[in-house]
């Protein structure tokens, strides 16, 4: 099987390489089919381990080489499938796969067609080692690989100021993360002497607990980078700059969840200090609620999913954070199919309208786009978690494993955000396809997108309808790695009433959205309330960030080049030479060629050299 483990690692970097061949050169379709090609090849191979991990229970352990071998450290460029990175390695190449053939009809008409399958051929494959990596090393080469394919797929359009802005804010956010857990692999490598996830996790429980709280917190906070969580949070709405296949894949099923998975991969550590769990699962929670509120009054088609983005990735967060490992991963791998489908049709939605985003412009698509009417409505069905979808399976158990840690201010929290997620997304439903057309026929000539296009977003929405019905069987399938929970506090009969509940506040949502905007929506009087201010601002956040975080840092900056660089290190530098040109000019007639003026001086330095040390003896 280790043929396997190589071909899903290494056919995407195939596929990037060749692409990279034709970035110069104009469209070429023979590069979206081969990356694409190169990507399904992967997927075979990760579905072939998944069948083989699933029906042997065994681990596989790959090293490529030795890396680096200083001393006692020896870091091997390892990798390891077992029941948790296969899981991964499967949603990450499903999906990939998908977007990657949506993208041949998305991007066909732009100059920069092989420059992008390159690009997203490299994510992959960076995502891919950060999954499969055995050692913390080895994650983060995948880590910064992703950040660094991140920046180059958002600011891909660099011509627009506002790609180009919000790819450095990408960038920059997510450094600020990286540094969190660059230094938690510090302190691990100081306290245990390596970097092996089975050394690590196997010798974690003997160091003291505030070291423990300081690498958890530590690895956390590069979480919270990646996974765009509070208050690290603003660039994930920003990122919706790039092409809206790359929102599908980088920002709803693959980079932004790898903040997840490293808390779920670390879970040996994070099981030993809960007051952390605890912290991460409330910062969650808040998120959830924090997201979905701004989510309510935006009229940004992407930037609404993005919203929900954010608001399901702190869901995720609060299973992990209370223990429930393989119910946050079980969420990941729902929430990853549902929110591709939503962003794939976004951008069908998109090439219909002349790429206009404003919800408030559109209306009435369903007659033009009846496929991608149906496919983003069961991915909202899914999202809202109606039963028996995939997202109904996973958000019943995070809402479950909250009420059994008897965090029920939690529970009440995510038990809002289901209504309120259940209500933007129809919302958005309504607002685009089955509301009141908004749009001039003489501007719009809204349109399906092609075949092949609706083709590769059919099997993702197939698995959003079905994924969650295979609930038992991933259990019992992750949870030979991962720690075994289950809802101990919660008879049967208190179960389904929860159910019941959630279920309940869901289908108000729905029904509260489709009624209202079957009817034109809320009296703009709303939009002059104090609330809506406020959320549609995001709180006002990104304008304190740049008041009072990047207005100074500019400022500081001009004051260090303009005082410090230019008037001090420039001006001392280039007064030392002033001063050295001028002192030869003043000594040059010393050196006249006559061997007697020479040899007064020398001897007039003789006497000087000689005063001058008996003056330092007498002292």
């Amino acid at each position: 099987m280790e043929k396997f483990i190589y071909i899903a690692l290494f056919a995407p970097l195939v596929g990037s390489l060749v692409a990279a061949l034709f970035s110069t050169q104009n469209k070429t379709a023979f590069t979206g089919w081969f990356t694409s090609f190169m990507l399904a090849v992967s997927m075979y191979a990760s579905l072939n381990l998944l069948h083989f991990v699933y029906t042997t229970d065994t681990t596989l352990h790959v090293n490529l080489f030795d890396w680096i071998v200083i001393g006692n450290l020896n870091i091997p460029f390892g990798f390891v499938v077992d029941q948790v990175s296969v899981v991964m390695m499967t949603v990450v190449t499903v999906v990939s796969t998908m977007v990657h053939i949506h993208s041949i009809g998305y991007m066909e008409h732009d100059d920069g067609f092989n420059r992008y399958f390159s690009y997203l051929s490299a994510f992959v494959f960076s995502m891919m080692v950060l999954v499969m990596s055995d050692n913390f090393a080895v994650l983060f080469i995948g880590w910064e690989g992703v950040g660094v394919c991140s920046w180059l797929l958002i600011g891909f359009w660099y011509h627009k100021e506002s790609a180009t802005w919000a790819a450095n804010e990408a960038f920059i956010m997510n450094r600020v993360g990286d540094l969190g857990l660059l230094l938690g692999m510090f302190l691990i490598y100081w306290n245990i002497g390596s970097l092996q996830y089975d050394i690590v996790f196997a010798q974690i429980s003997t160091l003291e607990n505030s070291t423990l709280v300081w690498i958890a917190g530590l690895l956390f906070l590069g979480a919270m980078g990646k996974s765009a969580q509070f208050p690290l949070h603003t660039w994930l709405a920003d990122a919706m700059e790039g092409p809206t296949p790359v929102s599908a894949l980088i920002h709803a099923a693959t980079m932004v969840t790898a903040g997840v998975y490293l808390v779920i991969r670390s879970n040996e550590l994070y099981t030993l200090v809960p007051e952390v769990g605890y912290a991460i699962a409330a910062l969650g929670a808040f998120v959830a609620i924090f997201a979905a509120s701004m989510a309510l009054v935006n009229n940004d088609m992407k930037r609404i999913i993005a919203y929900s983005t954010l608001s399901q990735l702190g869901y995720m967060f609060v299973a992990a954070g209370l223990g429930a490992y393989w119910v946050a991963l079980f969420h990941l791998a729902t929430h990853a199919f549902f929110k591709s489908v939503l962003f794939l049709g976004a951008g069908n939605v998109m090439h219909a309208m002349d790429d206009e985003l404003d919800i408030r412009k559109m209306g009435g698509l369903h007659k033009k786009m009846k496929a991608t009417s149906i496919i983003m409505t069961l991915a909202s069905l899914a999202l809202a978690g109606i039963f028996p979808l995939a997202g109904f399976f996973s958000k019943d158990k995070i809402l479950e494993a909250a009420f059994n840690a008897d965090a029920v201010y939690l529970w009440a929290i995510l038990w809002i955000t289901a209504g309120l997620t259940a209500f933007y997304s129809f919302r958005l439903v309504m607002k685009i396809f089955f509301g009141e057309q908004n749009y001039s026929n003489e501007e719009f000539h809204p349109h399906e997108a092609k075949n092949f296009v609706i083709a590769a977003m059919i099997p993702l929405a197939i698995l959003a309808v079905i994924a969650g019905w295979f609930e038992h069987s991933f259990v019992e399938f992750v949870t030979k790695v991962l720690p075994t929970w289950e809802a101990s506090n919660l008879n049967h009969s208190t179960a389904w009433i929860l159910i019941l509940i959630t279920s309940a506040v869901a289908i108000f949502g729905i029904a509260v959205a489709v009624f209202k905007y079957k009817n034109g929506g809320f009296s703009k009087s709303w939009e002059d309330t104090a609330i809506y201010k406020l959320l549609s601002n995001q709180y006002f956040i990104p304008k304190f960030y740049e008041n009072f975080i990047s207005k100074p840092y500019y400022a500081i900056s001009v004051w260090m080049w303009e005082v410090v660089e230019v008037k001090l290190i420039d001006a001392s530098i280039d007064g030392l030479a002033h001063l050295v040109n001028k002192l030869g000019v003043k000594v040059r007639p010393i050196q006249t060629g006559n061997l007697s003026s020479s040899l007064r001086l020398m001897v007039f330095g003789l006497i000087l050299g000689l005063v001058f040390a008996l003056v330092l003896s007498v002292l």
